[in-house]
Parts: C-alpha cells; structure tokens; sequence
C-alpha cells in the first residue's frame, strides 16, 4: 500500500497490537473523499481520464471515501497523483502480508502466499479496533437514513408543489408550455450565489463525477440547500450525488465526537460506509450500493474485505430504517423504481440481431449528450454567478420546446425522469415514437447543460434517456418492449458511471421478476455500452483537480 506520511514510515505500534495505519499527506479525518470518480484513472495514452459517474462509485461518485469508481484506484496508478505502491519485498520487511498469486484477492506480483492473506483478514476481523468500527457504521445507518429520508421527502413535497399543485391554483390542469421559464429562471438565481460564494460552491459538478474532492461538514449546509432549492425546480438532475455528500459528511461528522482524532484510514472507511448508506436509500436497497463499491474500488482480498463490511453494515441498516419511515409516514421516498414493468418476453435471436446495434446507438447518444457537460462546465467556469443563471435559463428552453413540439407536459422533459421512467415502463405502447425521439433530444440537451452547470446527480436521467430510446425502437421487428427498456437502461447506465456490472444489477433489480430472461441480453448490453462509451471517449485531457485517491487499509482501522 502507498505511504505518504511525513517520514515515509509506518508506526511500530497501534491500538490492539495492530500494525499502524499507513500515513497519507495532508490528511485529517474530515479528508476521505465522499465520493467516488466514474472513470477517473490512467488512460492508455498516459493521459489522466476525468471522472464522470454517473455511479457511482468507486469514482468521486459518490462513495463518499475516495475510492475510485470503475478506474485506476489502487495506489500508485498512473495519473493519479497517488504515491508508488510499495513492492512486496518493503511489505514483508515493514511486518505485512499481502495476498500472493493465486490467493482470492492477491494482487498480481505480491509473492506471499494465500495463507499470510487469510491470515491477516482474520487477525483484523477479530481485532478491538475493527470490531468498534463495525459497530459505528451499524449506529451510522440510522441517523444518515433518518437524514436522507428527510431530504428526500422534502424534496418530493417541493416537486409536487412547484409541478402540481401550483399549477392547480393557477387555475391548469397540468403545467403549461412556458411553465419551465420561470421555473429553471428561478432555479438559477438560487444557485449562482451559492455556486459563488457558499463553502463548497454547493457539492461538485456533475459531469466529472458524483464526488468531486471531498466535501467536510462545513460545506454540507451549501449542497443540501442548492440541492433542495433547485431540483424541485425543474433541474435536470438527480438527488444521489447529494445524498452521497450528505451521507459521508454526517459520517465524517461522527468522527469529530472522538477523544483522539482518528487515523485517515479510518475516516476513509467511515467515509466511505456513510455515503454507501445514503446511496442505498434510493437505488433499491444495499445491493446496487455494495456492487457499485465493489467494482469502484478495484481491489480484491483481505483490504476488500476491510472496506465492504462496514459499508454493507450501515447500507443494510439504513435501508431498513429508511424504508420502514416510508412506510410509516406515508410519504415519497422517491427510490429508483418500477411499479410496473412490460410483459415478460423469452429471448430469441431478433433481440441480440436488434440489441447490439442499438445499444451502440444509445451509447453514442448518451455520451454525446454527457460530453455536452463539459463544454458547460467549461463556459460557466467563467462569470459563473451570470452564466449559471443563463444556463439555467437556456434548460428552460429545452423544456418548452419539448411542450411545444409534442403538446404534452413540460413535466416529463424536466426533472430527474424519475416519475417519467415510471409511466413510460407502465404504459410503453402510450408513446408515440415521435414525442420519444423529441424528449430524448430536448431532455439530452437539458441534460448535458446541467451537468457542467448546475448541482445534482447525473445518473437518474441519463436511465430515462436511455429507457426511452429502447422503447422507440421496440416495434423493430421482433424486438418488443420488454427487451429494448432492458438494453436501454442497461446501456445508458453503463455509460454514465462506467461501471458496466453495478449497471446490470441495478437493470435487474428494476426490471423485477421480468429480469430473467432478460439476463444475456442485459449482461452483453451492458459490456457493449461500456466498451462503446470507452472506445468513444472525447473528454477533456486534463481532469479538474481532485484528491489522491486512497486504498483501504491492510491494518484494522481504529474507531
């Protein structure tokens, strides 16, 4: 593991006979990254990739502990601004084992044996220190869930008001055409002075990630009130990133409470175990969350381990109690979900013949409209507080002529796409194809100017996106509903956070008992969305700047 600590050693001695926990420059508790970067890592032309979770994880999105999603997060890659890993000779000499060939989880070249692996999982499992950090991520659970049970109640209280009822009073049906002008207007006003002057401009930029360098308590006030004065507004984002800031920087919070300020290995892990719990609050339970730590974090073995239980922990036990409020109150707790879904249909031949070629198309798509993003973020980097409220404005825009051209509601182009997922997998054959390619293109734009201008999760519309092409394309001939929402979701999914497995699992948790003969052609979806969107790749050379990220420890963290 990368050492970074002023004298490049490791302490002899540590709580409960453990070996000290390696050093990282620079770091104090409040300094694990709370989120997670999409695809940040080395590209193969040495150039550092910029992050653009969607997911995620493992990227800065979202894991809410510097891990890295889906890219080069171990220590020492390429690009990443992260110390050398020491080889295997410096960690036998410094006391440590490390999983050999062959062993679950050895990293490649370590040469010990499988053995001195099991053995040192085995030894931090039983571990005080360890033991009293899995009894704080289980204690976690509750307060972040009850927390973003709150934000996002709140926040489906306000999308009702602006959307519905005021509407209503105003004496309409449903909203009219120009109803996003003023709304998004309004949206931008709000954000263009926490965006500049507020601690932590109010959370990250969606396009790079849904992370972003790490956000501490401080700068938790300004991210819960862009997020909550802004989407109900009509932004074209969603709420994971800011549950994921909100979740890790309670988490971080936690550790202030300490008598001894604790080791950046455990803020790291105690980062990391609160963002995955607020995650898991709207992506249907623990599941997607735990996956999307997996495959963000690129490690395997004992450290895996290390990292996974405390966030399994405190997602499961989050969940559980986030659930149990919304059922409790009654009120919308806004999950990622499908009530219902499209007849179940068998394979055959006509979904693959159709499959692949679209989910090149819907990958392009999607990217196109991601890549948009940068050019956004890029304009509103300067004059922010001006061009933030015109872009917000050139949204509103989008919106309405998605209104005018097809005579339905604004509604639908606005928004996260949750609600919309929700009809548009209900009731498939009620869209005309037109009005679909119309909410792709004037949602896609939408889109891409949010994610480099406003503050918000990327991953939410970008599956309506991609939901929706599948189902324009489904009358081909021997296509069908069922498998074009399937790819599509997959597909998108894939692209945005780049974490083709956490994408497959999510698809099949949204597709529900529908999702088993849906299996090959979502596994291969995902794979050729993934690998399109990589082969695609048009973002800038240059990442915006963000923390090194960090591995998890190989000693037992201490609580």
């Amino acid at each position: 593991m990368a050492t970074g600590g002023t004298d490049g050693a490791e302490s002899a001695d540590s709580p409960d006979g453990a070996g000290g926990a390696d050093r990282t420059d620079g770091a104090d508790h409040g300094g694990a990254a709370h989120g997670t970067h999409g695809t940040g890592g080395p590209r193969p032309d040495g150039r550092s990739r910029p992050n653009r979770h969607g997911d995620g994880s493992g990227t800065d999105a979202g894991t809410g502990a510097g891990t890295e999603v889906g890219s080069g997060a171990r220590s020492g890659s390429p690009g990443t601004g992260s110390p050398g890993a020491r080889t295997a000779p410096e960690d036998a000499a410094a006391g440590r084992a490390t999983a050999g060939p062959g062993s679950p989880g050895a990293g490649p070249g370590t040469g010990v044996p499988a053995s001195a692996a099991a053995t040192l999982l085995r030894d931090t499992l039983r571990s005080k220190g360890y033991l009293r950090l899995l009894a704080l991520s289980a204690l976690l659970g509750v307060p972040i869930s009850l927390a973003c049970f709150l934000f996002v109640s709140l926040q489906h209280l306000l999308q009702h008001a602006v959307w519905e009822d005021l509407p209503h009073a105003v004496g309409y049906a449903t909203p009219p055409w120009w109803w996003p002008l003023p709304s998004l207007l309004l949206a931008g006003l709000i954000l263009a002075p926490i965006v500049t002057r507020a601690p932590g401009s109010g959370g990250h930029v969606p396009v790079h990630g849904l992370g972003g360098a790490p956000l501490g308590p401080t700068e938790l006030p300004g991210v819960v009130l862009a997020a909550l004065a802004t989407l109900p507004l009509g932004v074209v984002l969603g709420p994971e990133a800011p549950l994921m800031a909100l979740g890790s920087g309670l988490a971080l919070l936690s550790l202030r409470a300490a008598r001894r300020p604790p080791d950046p290995e455990t803020a790291l892990v105690v980062g990391t175990a609160g963002s995955t719990a607020a995650i898991s609050t709207i992506l249907g339970g623990p599941l997607v969350a735990v996956v999307m730590i997996v495959e963000a974090a690129g490690l395997a073995g004992p450290r895996l381990v290390v990292l996974l239980l405390p966030c399994l922990l405190a997602s499961g036990v989050g969940a559980l109690v986030f659930t149990g409020f919304g059922e409790w109150t009654g009120l919308s707790v806004g999950a990622l979900a499908l009530p219902t879904v499209p007849p179940d249909a068998t394979p055959d031949a006509a979904d693959f013949l159709w499959g692949l070629p679209l989910c090149v198309v819907i990958a392009l798509c999607v990217a196109t409209a991601h890549h948009l993003g940068y050019l956004s973020a890029a304009w509103t980097a300067r004059h922010t507080g001006v061009r933030t409220v015109l872009a917000a404005a050139a949204v509103g825009v989008c919106v309405t002529a998605y209104a005018l051209l097809t005579g339905r509601s604004p509604e639908e182009a606005a928004l996260s796409g949750q609600a919309t997922l929700g009809r548009l997998a209900a009731e498939p054959h009620a869209w005309p194809v037109a009005a679909l390619i119309a909410l792709v293109v004037c949602k896609g734009v939408a889109w891409g100017i949010c994610l480099g201008a406003m503050r918000g999760g990327p991953i939410f519309p970008a599956v309506l996106l991609g939901a929706a092409l599948g189902v324009a394309a489904a009358g081909l001939p021997g296509l069908g509903a069922t498998p074009g929402l399937a790819l599509g979701i997959v597909t998108a999914t894939a692209v945005v956070t780049r974490l083709p497995v956490t994408s497959a699992v999510l698809t099949v948790l949204l597709l529900g008992p529908d999702a088993g003969h849906q299996m090959p052609l979502i596994a291969v979806c995902a794979v050729v969305g993934f690998v399109t969107a990589e082969l695609t790749d048009r973002a800038p050379s240059a990442a915006p700047p963000r923390t090194s990220p960090k591995t998890p420890p190989k000693t037992p963290p201490t609580a």
